[in-house]
């Protein structure tokens, strides 16, 4: 097996480095790298709107989003204005992070600041950008990166253990010294031996400086001695006039799951302590709007009354009179009263948080409260100023902490922990022994019953990551409960920007889609079915709770309808991980309604899959993981689960950095075809020798995964060599003989040229085209001119549903019994619409209404109640499946596109 260095790739071309450097920061530089457009249109101004509707009462610093251009429209370099409806201006930071062919922007992304007024709506348009009051002004020197806001000031440390060495609020330091903390064990029960790391930086780099955003890029490993490990990726945002930093933490498990036991994973701060223990605030925020207020030392509730005024002050945050005006009764005795300077909010599982304090180390913890989902935001300070701190998706990403330490001293500790130290360490080994699974015959037989593929050594954890999102806010003084509610809301939601469908839609992305059509009576009979299956398996997260560091984004495969639960336990029939383009569906779907609850179900899959669903370090680099009961227990490493397509839309809808770097590394997993044989079982295990020159790369399922990646790369202005494989890929294979069918096809490395055949023959399955390839290449047509390449692919499309006899008499053979027609009936209707066939386009609907291996016209689409004692908690199920209702709903989609008018 040959171990190849998935960075190698990069060396291809002297371009690419510099490439890879400019898409990190989605920053102008890319678009000096593509070609002037020969002339632009321009584009009349659009409407923008909240995603949650409404006008938010606070933002997480700032927000950025992306809106797509149709081609032609403007060129890299134009400026844009955002007006808000009553025609104000504010203050926007524009940037191109997509283009088209000629050169023309594809994809804009804007940044306001959370400082500016908020109104419901806005509209955007070409103009000249109104500029922030106080812009944000970045300095580098040799020892630290500095961000001032106007509001704040934040430096970086460019080496050391302290990320952010310290945010600063009108010359008074609120919080310093920002690290990342770990500890692990080397049992997972059982005490044993434990260690503790923290950060230590390896890179800073500016990603932007403003004049609106700034984004700092801070990477390292966790240290503790001679051992460097769990390498992170940090990114911090920042605001012009905002005194808020949102931070993008991602890390990257690379311990041996038999000996490294994590056990606590957080970023803490120092945060100094200013006056008495009275005028002390600790705030925290429980579920909705509830929000827990109390003071390190409380002079509320005594037996001796300081008065009413005092009382109040320090209830609502404020500084408390003179204790020299208070009744001396209460002065006199101040030093009686017990100060409470540890506090931690534990959120242990999705359904329950607890609330603890203590007056310090060496003594009992006290119950203070507890609730349901605390909404993961604390606060330690007091009126001078203090640090807000949380986490989002904090009781759906559980076990979570907020902790506050040594607030009675003159110094405290504020600690988000991503995985609390209460729960006990995190297990990542494999689920069973192998059950005497050694061979590959075993292995394939074991697969014919619980439908997972296992082998030795495959269902390892190194590599997989996860990505969290943190804010942090530094306040002037203790917020009120109403302003630490709606920091809180923004820290749980964060505000979005967007554009509606129609014009998303008109601008011509991402292939063949339209906007909701409930115009005649048929077309709203099947938007309510796919409004019905959308809701039903969004409904069925929290229903089942699938939420957890690992799992949260992620949905089931398949239903056992005995037990009335999702097959959790069930090899291969588990945990989805993006099988048959889930993600797909979940985007889709939310690019036609516009729906929030739609955005935010198909945000949290792409977070996970994009991460923890496929490997980010060591030899399957660049692999995704089959589903199964562990994300990644499954032996099959695949490109298909990997595959940059799902990651396409999130990108470019909030211009998302971490996503944008995830593309990125996807360019070149080709090579993984040198590292791992897909078909080694199959084959009898024979000896691996990978030639560069004819790779088994299939021109299908792995061809279109790598498809998207290239297509991603190229669309960012990127490394060529992406457009040059792309290219290559789609026309070398439509230059054989059968095209997307042929057998028995090798692939070239070094271009992406599928090797010429002159002999017809046949080969495919139906999971060929159901993992991006058909959304691919239609937007490959769009973007390419190439007409062998059109008609080898309308030839596809227009067989795979046909009978035998068409397919014998084009190809030489039939292509056998195909499964999945009902997915396969957006392929006729690209074939129709594209050649004008109204015969095809009746076909495609015959073929989405009868529904096989999917849904048939009649198919029930509701829920039914099912309550105890047949199961722990009620519950609704329906007869569908996440296969089934991912490739209807995007064959419905397609076809309502392109054949609407058939139906």
């Amino acid at each position: 097996m040959v171990d190849i260095s998935r960075r190698t790739m990069l060396t291809t071309t002297a371009a690419g480095t510099a490439a890879a450097l400019a898409l990190r920061g989605a920053s102008p530089a890319a678009a000096q790298a593509a070609p002037t457009p020969a002339e632009v249109h321009g584009h009349d101004p659009i409407p923008l709107k909240w995603l949650e509707g409404g006008a938010p009462a606070e933002v997480t610093g700032g927000t950025t989003w992306g809106v797509p251009w149709p081609r032609g429209a403007f060129a890299p370099g134009q400026e844009f204005t955002l007006t808000t409806e009553a025609g104000a201006q504010v203050p926007v930071q524009t940037w191109p992070i997509g283009y088209w062919p000629d050169g023309s922007v594809k994809w804009t992304a804007h940044a306001i600041s959370g400082a500016e007024p908020r109104a419901e709506t806005y509209r955007l348009g070409a103009g000249t950008a109104a500029r922030p009051a106080a812009p944000v002004v970045v300095k580098t020197d040799g020892g630290q990166v500095t961000v001032d806001t106007g509001v704040v000031t934040v430096a970086f440390a460019r080496s050391g253990e302290h990320v952010i060495t310290s945010i600063t609020r009108g010359g008074t330091v609120i919080a310093k010294d920002g690290r990342l903390v770990a500890s692990r064990q080397d049992k997972p029960e059982e005490p044993g031996k434990s260690e503790s790391f923290t950060s230590r930086i390896s890179s800073v780099h500016v990603e932007q400086s403003g004049p609106v955003r700034a984004v700092v890029r801070v990477e390292g490993r966790h240290k503790k001695g001679r051992r460097e490990w769990l390498p992170f990726t940090v990114r911090c945002y920042l605001y012009a006039g905002s005194d808020a930093v949102r931070v993008v933490h991602t890390f990257v498990y690379d311990g041996n799951e038999n000996k490294d036991f994590i056990n606590g994973l957080g970023v803490r701060f120092a945060v100094p302590m200013r006056g008495e223990p009275h005028d002390r605030h600790v705030r925290f925020a429980g579920e909705g709007d509830g929000v827990l207020a109390e003071a390190v030392r409380g002079i509320t509730g005594l037996r001796r009354d300081p008065g009413q005024a005092v009382r109040q002050a320090q209830y609502q945050g404020k500084a408390t009179p003179d204790p020299a005006t208070w009744d001396q009764r209460v002065t006199t005795r101040l030093h009686w009263i017990p100060a409470w300077g540890d506090y931690r909010l534990s959120q242990l599982t999705a359904h329950g948080f607890e609330i603890h304090k203590r007056t310090g180390p060496g003594h009992s913890w006290i119950r203070v409260d507890g609730g349901r989902r605390a909404s993961g935001l604390a606060y330690v300070g007091g009126p001078t100023g203090g640090l807000a701190f949380g986490m989002r998706n904090f009781w759906q990403l559980h076990p979570t902490e907020l902790e506050i330490t040594g607030a009675a001293t003159g110094e405290a500790q504020a600690t988000v922990w991503m995985w609390s130290p209460r729960a006990g360490a995190m297990d990542l080994r494999f689920y069973h022994d192998g059950l005497g699974q050694d061979t590959y015959p075993e292995q394939l037989d074991a697969l014919e019953i619980t439908y997972e593929d296992y082998e030795p050594g495959f269902g390892t954890p190194y590599g997989v990551a996860r990505t969290t999102e943190l804010t942090f806010w530094a306040l002037g003084g203790t917020p009120s409960s109403e302003r630490f509610a709606q920091l809180a809301a923004a820290n749980a939601t964060p505000p979005l920007l967007t554009s509606p469908p129609q014009h998303n839609h008109a601008a011509g992305v991402f292939g063949s889609w339209s906007p909701v059509d409930r115009s005649v009576p048929a077309k709203a009979a099947l938007e309510d079915k796919l409004d019905l299956m959308h809701k039903y398996h969004r409904e069925q997260v929290d229903q089942r709770s699938w939420y957890g560091f690992w799992d949260y984004g992620d949905i089931m495969h398949s239903y056992d309808g005995d037990r009335h639960v999702w097959r959790y336990d069930v090899g291969g029939y588990a945990w989805d991980n993006s099988e048959l383009s889930t993600d797909l569906w979940l985007w889709y779907h939310y690019l036609r309604t516009g729906d929030a609850k739609a955005f935010r179900f198909a945000e949290a899959m792409t977070r996970h899959t994009s991460e923890v669903d496929m490997y980010h370090l060591g030899k399957w680099r660049g692999l995704g993981t089959r589903h199964g009961i562990l994300h990644w227990a499954d032996s099959a490493k695949q490109v298909r689960i990997s595959n940059a397509g799902y990651k396409r839309f999130y990108y470019f809808l909030t211009a998302d950095e971490r996503i944008g770097d995830v593309m990125h590394d996807l360019i070149d997993s080709d090579r993984t075809f040198l590292v791992l044989d897909p078909g080694r079982k199959i084959n009898g295990g024979e000896p691996f020798d990978p030639d560069p020159k004819a790779l088994g790369v299939g021109q299908t399922t792995d061809w279109g995964s790598l498809a998207m990646a290239w297509l991603a790369e190229w669309e960012r202005g990127g490394d060529p060599i992406a457009r040059t494989k792309l290219v290559n890929g789609a026309t070398t294979i439509a230059a054989l003989p059968n095209g997307w069918v042929q057998a028995g096809v090798t692939y070239n490395l070094a271009d992406g040229r599928f090797n010429p055949m002159t002999e017809k023959s046949v080969s495919i399955g139906s999971l060929s085209s159901v993992f991006g390839l058909i959304e691919v290449m239609t937007e490959l047509i769009g973007l390419i001119d190439d007409q062998a390449v059109k008609a080898k692919w309308l030839e596809f499309c227009r067989l795979y549903n046909a009978t035998k006899a068409e397919q014998k008499e084009v190809t030489g053979a039939d292509w056998g019994n195909l499964n999945l027609r009902q997915a396969y009936s957006r392929a006729t209707a690209y074939a129709a619409r594209q050649l004008g066939d109204q015969a095809l386009a009746e076909r495609a609907w015959q073929e989405l209404r009868t529904g096989h291996a999917g849904y048939p016209d009649n198919h029930p689409f509701g829920a039914r109640r099912v309550e105890g004692p047949a199961v722990l908690n009620p519950v609704d199920e329906a007869d569908l499946s996440t296969n089934a209702s991912a490739q209807f709903g995007l064959a419905a989609f397609q076809c309502l596109a392109l054949v609407g008018e058939h139906i």
